[in-house]
């Protein structure tokens, strides 16, 4: 059934922090052990690996918002230490791990066993078709133990609404460092203050300011115009209504206790970041 807007993206809120334990130290150091160079080269091996040996104009298009040139320093170099399919196993293992070092004792408990099966029953039923990283992952099977469970469904989530989100992108003609650079103002910092866009070269990150200057989104002191805001809001609000179908499977008395059931299994995450 369809659900409110607010609660699909309160939904987001709540899967993000605990898909991207996989960010996280214990993760990296598994990809480390590997024979990776550095924290970039786990990243990309874990999270391309349920598309296989694709190369890297494959996963720069379908990961849509990094630099020309960042994944090809990573993809394939990272296929010659590991394979996908130990990527995959590896990135799970640490994730899970990541994540019942946060949550204490609330790994165990049957409020968790529930919010990992409401949210897999959520994760599976998405549909596909135009989302490339979300279909990889739902050829993948889905881990038994509840901690790696949950972990395995948020992921699911966020690259599904992180597909759809691609496509709002698309539509409105932002391109993936474009994307960055908005996001940044809507967190009120400038462009070469974000930690994704700060590292590229000031003649490459002035010319894409530049460019959202010329089209109306970006003011003079580089801040948002009228125009930029509201077509960030717009963006936001699509990607929203694209991750939506993910949940109608759930009923409106089932999401709620869902969204229940995360809260303080995200605070309990969050707590150890603060």
């Amino acid at each position: 059934m369809p659900h409110p807007l607010a609660k699909v993206h309160r939904m987001f809120e709540l899967v993000e922090p605990i898909a991207t334990v996989t960010f996280s130290e214990v993760p990296n150091e598994a990809f480390l052990a590997l024979g990776m160079r550095n924290y970039w080269d786990g990243y990309f091996a874990g999270r391309a690996a349920p598309l296989g040996l694709a190369p890297a104009e494959v996963v720069h298009a379908v990961f849509y918002n990094f630099a020309d040139g960042e994944v090809a320093r990573h993809i394939p170099w990272v296929w010659g230490k590991t394979t996908p399919q130990e990527a995959i196993a590896v990135r799970e293992r640490g994730s899970a791990a990541a994540l019942r070092e946060r949550i204490g004792q609330l790994a165990d408990s049957p409020a968790l066993v529930r919010a990992a099966g409401l949210a897999t029953r959520a994760a599976v039923s998405a549909p596909t078709e135009g989302r490339a990283l979300y279909a990889g992952l739902r050829a993948l099977d889905v881990p038994a133990e509840p901690v790696a469970r949950l972990w395995h469904a948020a992921t699911l989530l966020r690259e599904h609404r992180g597909d759809g989100h691609n496509a709002a992108l698309l539509a409105h003609g932002i391109g993936g460092t474009e994307a960055h650079v908005l996001l940044a103002l809507s967190l009120g910092m400038r462009a070469e203050e974000f930690g994704r866009t700060h590292h590229l070269p000031t003649a490459q990150l002035a010319a894409v300011v530049d460019g959202l200057r010329d089209r109306g989104l970006v003011d003079a002191a580089g801040g948002f115009t009228d125009a930029g805001r509201q077509t960030k809001e717009r963006i936001e609000a699509l990607t929203d209504e694209l991750a939506a179908p993910a949940y109608d499977v759930l009923t409106a008395d089932e999401l709620d206790e869902l969204i229940a059931r995360l809260e303080p299994i995200v605070a309990a995450a969050q707590d150890v970041d603060d």
